[in-house]
């Protein structure tokens, strides 16, 4: 049963008291967190521009999946290998962690590493088809 007292107390309140006169509850996160960009998430976008890019310069590329692994499963030779060609897969898998921290002193910022990740996918790709790096121009189509 609802009291006529009751009503008037809560129009006196206003609209953001509740019936026992106490604010509303608000939400537990507001405003929405803007979305994560991490090392990771710049890497991954960093490697589909360059992947993008490639693919429509070179059709050899478009059936080729790249993939991200964090590190290799052994060095060889030549030190920790930066990628993985499998041919026979149709796939490059690029090594995240080579690439990002094995830049040389003085090296380690934001463009430096973007250069890095870049070339990686650039060489990568073109020891893949057989072709130098440099040939990946517009103008060596």
């Amino acid at each position: 049963m609802v009291r006529p007292s009751d009503n008037r107390a809560a129009a006196r309140r206003g609209a953001r008291h509740g019936r026992h006169g106490r604010l509303g509850r608000s939400e537990v996160v507001r405003p929405p967190l803007p979305p994560l960009n991490g090392r990771i998430d710049r890497f991954d976008r960093t490697i589909g521009n360059a992947v993008e890019f490639l693919r429509g310069t070179w059709p050899e590329l478009q059936e080729v999946r790249f993939e991200i692994g964090d590190l290799p499963q052994a060095h060889d030779a030549d030190g920790i290998p930066r990628w993985l060609l499998d041919r026979e897969g149709r796939r490059i898998v690029l090594f995240r962690i080579p690439i990002e921290r094995l830049l040389p002193p003085g090296h380690d910022d934001g463009a430096h590493r973007r250069i890095a990740i870049e070339s990686a996918v650039f060489r990568a790709a073109a020891e893949y088809i057989g072709k130098d790096p440099w040939e990946f121009g517009p103008d060596f189509g």
